[in-house]
């Protein structure tokens, strides 16, 4: 099981040995891409590890974010059909595989929304309904980081994080959710924000009810962002790596519950609502909650029929 210790060990590997992979890494790895096959939305995703080796040297070159990724050969390509909440789930479960990676004790680095797609799409016989949201090279870490990998750490701001008030909150966004409150949450969440992000925008909020272990996840979308990236919504995608992130944590703590869409998460000012971890005790509440709602929505229905 992979635990909060893989979250806190992941970094963005940039500069890689020049050597394959080991035959038990590579088996190990494939294995569990094999398991890794649907994300919590539902939607199912698919992976292959690619090795680009001597003999496709100029093929390399077509990954344009290629430049920035030295030593590496062997990447984890990923697609999904397009549709409901896909970029959630493929964030999810490539985040899954990344976490799996770290265990190993393989580098990976998430690149995403600005590399040419054509030759790893040709490369698993991506049908016209799917995308590749991104992709991540693995290989073995080069010792010493390059000049190039220190440089981009700087300007992506990749060891600074948002602190913890600006992300969590208690029953709506102008009250910060509290430590002490979070309880025994506090790692989970801690978790989601020390979480990769596109450009290091950590576009999730996450807000806890009151009373109930009840968290509502929203995602503040940045201006111009999903113009910049038309083919896939990597801010999305973001959403399924804390999603992740949050419930390893929680499995790891032996917490209980499940991801839900629920009607009565309150609105929350220039956030959108993508979903809810629901603690099982208090999922029975929500279900009730959920049918009264339904209830109230037929009556509602009925009598406007009624009285046409």
């Amino acid at each position: 099981m992979l635990t909060s210790d893989a979250i806190k060990k992941r970094i963005s590997c940039r500069t890689y040995k020049n050597l394959p992979l080991k035959d038990d890494d590579h088996q190990k790895l494939n294995d569990f891409l094999l398991t890794n096959v649907r994300g919590p939305f539902g939607n199912r995703v698919r992976f292959q590890i690619i090795d680009l080796g001597a003999k496709e040297q100029d093929e390399i070159k077509t990954l344009g974010t290629y430049g920035f990724i030295k030593g590496a050969s062997v990447f984890i390509v990923g697609a999904v059909a397009k549709g409901d909440w896909a970029m959630e789930d493929y964030g999810y479960c490539m985040e899954k595989n990344i976490l799996g990676a770290t265990h190993l004790g393989l580098g990976t680095c998430w690149l995403g929304g600005t590399f040419n797609r054509s030759a790893s799409a040709s490369r698993i016989n991506k049908r016209e309904d799917e995308v590749i949201p991104a992709i991540t090279p693995v290989g073995y870490p080069k010792d010493r980081k390059s000049i190039m990998d220190s440089a981009i750490r700087f300007f992506a701001k990749s060891h600074s994080r948002r602190a913890w008030e600006e992300l969590f909150f208690c029953g709506d966004t102008r009250n910060p959710l509290e430590r002490s409150i979070a309880g025994a949450y506090a790692l989970p969440l801690e978790c989601v924000r020390i979480g990769p992000s596109a450009t290091n925008r950590q576009p999730w909020r996450v807000v806890k009810e009151k009373v109930d272990n009840i968290f509502h996840f929203y995602l503040r979308r940045t201006p111009g962002y999903a113009e910049r990236y038309p083919e896939v919504s990597l801010q999305d995608v973001d959403m399924g790596i804390a999603m992740y992130h949050f419930e390893v944590a929680l499995q790891e703590m032996g917490r209980k519950g499940s991801w839900q869409r629920v009607p009565v998460a309150p609105p929350q000012k220039g956030l959108e609502y993508i979903v809810s971890w629901i603690e099982a005790a208090d999922l029975e509440m929500i279900t009730r909650q959920q049918l009264r709602c339904r209830r109230e929505d037929r009556k509602d229905r009925e009598s406007q029929s009624g009285g046409t």
